[in-house]
Parts: C-alpha cells; sequence; structure tokens
C-alpha cells in the first residue's frame, strides 16, 4: 500500500518538476511594464529582463532613479516617471506604453512599488500613517492595474502583484500587513475574473530582505518619529524600557533575519513571466518558507503567544 503511494508522490513531483520548468519562447517580442524600478526589487529585475531579451519599459518615482538606470541599460529598456499615487501620472504612463507596446499589447505587468513605514504598534499610528502606505501598496497597485488590463488582455499577458509573507500574518501594527492582505484579497480576485481572458495572476510573498525601503536607519528613524510625536500619557503607558526593547527586536530582525540577497526575490518574478505555467503563489526567502508561511497555517492562540513573548511589554498592563 504505501509502496503506491509513494509511487503516486515521486510520479507526481517528477510531472511537477518538469511542468514548472517550460518556459515561453520569443521573449524579445514581448513588453514587460515594471512600477518602483528606482531601487531595490524592481531596479534589479528591470536589468535582469533586460539582459534575458524582454522589451523593459520601467516606471521610476524620480528622473534621478530614471536617469542611473537607462545608463546601465541603454539598449532595450526604457523609462518613464510615475507615481502610482496620483492618477494622473498612470494615465500618462498608460498612453505612454500604448505608443510603445502598439497592437501587441502589454505582456507582464508588475506591481512592484511599495513602502513599508512607518511600522510599529497599533497605539502609535495615525489614521494618515495607515493612508500613506495604503495609498501606495494597494491602491496603488490595484489603480495601476486596473488601467493596464486592457493592454494585459490585448496580449493575454501576467499581473505579478507584490505582497508579502506579511500578508499572511500581521506580526506588527501599521499599514504595511494591511496594505498586503489587501494586495492578496485583490490578486485573487482578479486571477479568478481574468483567466478567462487567458491572463495569468501572480503573487510574490517575500520574507524579510534588506532594501533601501526596509534598513535599519529608515525603521529607527521612523520609530523615534511615530515615538516623539505620540501624546504623553501614550508614552507614559509603555514606558521607555519598551520602545528601547522594540528598537532592540527591530535591530535582531535585521541583522539576523533579513536576507541581503535581494535577487531572489527578481528570480520569483522572472519565472512568474518566463514560466509557460507559472504559480499562483511564490515566497522567496529562508525565512518566509521555514517561519512565517508555516506560522501563518497554526492556530491563532499560538501565533498570539508566540509574538507576545517575542515583543516586549508596556509598563502599564491590566
Amino acid at each position: 500500500m504505501w509502496c503506491y503511494v509513494l509511487a503516486i508522490v515521486v510520479v507526481w513531483a517528477i510531472g511537477w518538476f518538469l511542468r514548472d520548468r517550460q518556459t515561453i519562447s520569443q521573449q524579445s517580442d514581448k513588453h514587460v511594464f515594471i512600477t518602483g524600478c528606482d531601487t531595490g526589487f524592481g531596479n534589479l529585475l528591470a536589468k535582469r529582463l533586460n539582459r534575458k531579451g524582454f522589451r523593459v519599459l520601467a516606471g521610476c518615482l524620480t528622473q534621478a532613479g530614471a536617469d542611473d538606470l537607462q545608463k546601465a541599460c541603454p539598449m532595450g529598456l526604457k523609462t518613464t516617471l510615475l507615481d502610482v499615487t496620483n492618477a494622473d501620472s498612470i494615465t500618462k504612463a498608460v498612453e505612454w506604453v500604448k505608443t510603445e507596446v502598439g497592437s501587441k499589447g502589454l505582456y507582464g505587468l508588475v506591481n512592484n512599488a511599495g513602502i513599508a513605514n512607518p511600522i510599529g504598534p497599533t497605539e502609535w499610528m495615525t489614521i494618515e500613517d495607515y493612508r500613506r502606505v495604503m495609498e501606495v501598496n494597494a491602491f496603488g497597485t490595484i489603480g495601476v492595474t486596473l488601467r493596464f488590463l486592457p493592454l494585459i488582455k490585448q496580449a493575454q499577458g501576467r499581473v505579478v502583484n507584490m505582497a508579502s509573507v506579511l500578508g499572511r500574518i500581521s506580526a506588527n501594527g501599521g499599514g504595511y500587513c494591511v496594505s498586503k492582505y489587501a494586495v492578496e484579497a485583490f490578486s485573487d480576485s482578479l486571477r479568478r475574473d481574468v483567466q478567462h481572458f487567458g491572463v495569468k495572476v501572480c503573487i510574490i510573498e517575500p520574507g524579510f530582505f534588506k532594501t533601501a525601503v526596509t534598513n535599519l536607519e529608515s525603521i529607527e528613524r521612523s520609530l523615534k518619529q511615530l515615538w516623539d510625536q505620540m501624546p504623553s500619557e501614550t508614552r507614559r503607558s509603555y514606558g521607555d524600557a519598551f520602545y528601547k526593547n522594540y528598537m532592540n527586536v527591530q535591530r535582531l530582525i535585521m541583522n539576523f533575519i533579513c536576507d541581503p540577497d535581494i535577487s531572489k526575490v527578481p528570480k520569483c518574478i522572472e519565472h512568474a513571466l518566463q514560466a509557460k505555467y507559472p504559480r499562483t503563489r511564490y515566497s522567496p526567502g529562508w525565512d518566509a518558507k521555514l517561519v512565517w508561511l508555516p506560522v501563518s497555517y497554526m492556530p491563532t492562540f499560538i501565533v498570539d503567544a508566540v509574538l507576545a513573548f517575542v515583543l516586549p511589554k508596556p509598563e502599564q498592563r491590566v
């Protein structure tokens, strides 16, 4: 009996392995538009796809970012300015892409643009803190996708959305986790709605990586700003020791958990664009696979207990 089960598992694994490695052809005639290409994942992805022969259209927030990327890839890559929180900016980018792709349509859309800060205890936040992150990570992704969708349908292409393992489990307060949960939900509904048009939707769920938006200096600066702007009564309820210990936890995460090899994320996006049968979800990073995803399937009371043990305690507790 167990021999039959083992044989089925082995055959399935071999079949999946072979299917997973089938790729599309004629990459040189396929346009891919990427948001957030100034630095980090988007910048590296644009360069890698350019080397592979894709016709890369890179959206950058700043002119300096666009110029630097254009200099690095003078052939086969074009840049434009894009603020994913600005409707007029998105409209201009769509019109620019239309002229570039012509009747072929847009093969790939990678919604990479995102911000992380501020993160911290929920009570430290204001509604504007949440709104700022949601505007970029969630509504930016949704707004860009909706405007580019006709071009994607035209090419029967792919949409690749940048979520996070923290879109599976909310390990800290602030808009980041909330926005990534929203990206997960939007991607799932989009995938089911557009599959009938030959469009594929993939979700990238990275673990913790060291990038320009998730570096220790910016996190410490953001936390200090939150701490300083809080009402004195709220600060007293948490206490100076809590603030220092919370900072230490962030340092521990950045120094020992964050992966410095950010190429793991673009590699997953490349597979989502190149594979004939792309996966629905990709989870780059050792912590995503070994920590966050397994934890996300655990009972809530266990997750709460573990996080309560790891995170510092306020001085004034009931």
